[in-house]
């Protein structure tokens, strides 16, 4: 079963402030357990939102529009882990093993099946 572990976005992450080295480490240790479970498939972070865009369909049929960043932070998504395990109930007990991503009692990270 896979599952993306969302590591969602905060006005740290949007700044572009780094964690902390023993954040980055607690990091590092993790993606290596994920790795050595067999379980992790990528896992990535995201550039923040004033790198991006939005191209948004208001109209059915008509025209996309494209939108720059930066946007707002509460909705974005600063990186993501890809996980192939056999129940939901592993997906839960890697998300639960996740460091705070953000540091400072600020990180979320929101678990999702994929189709």
């Amino acid at each position: 079963m896979l599952f993306m572990m969302i590591v969602k976005a905060s006005k740290n992450s949007e700044a572009e402030n780094l964690p902390s080295p023993e954040l980055m480490e607690e990091m590092t240790k993790y993606n290596e357990e994920l790795v050595n479970a067999g379980v992790r498939v990528m896992a990535k972070g995201l550039h923040p939102s004033s790198n991006g865009l939005r191209v948004s369909f208001p109209e059915p049929g008509g025209k996309p529009i494209v939108t720059e960043g930066p946007f707002e932070v509460k909705d974005l998504v600063a990186g993501f882990f890809l996980i192939d395990v056999k129940s939901r109930e592993d997906a839960i007990e890697w998300a639960m093993r996740v460091p705070d991503p953000q540091g400072n009692g600020e990180g979320q990270v929101e678990l999702r099946q994929v189709f």
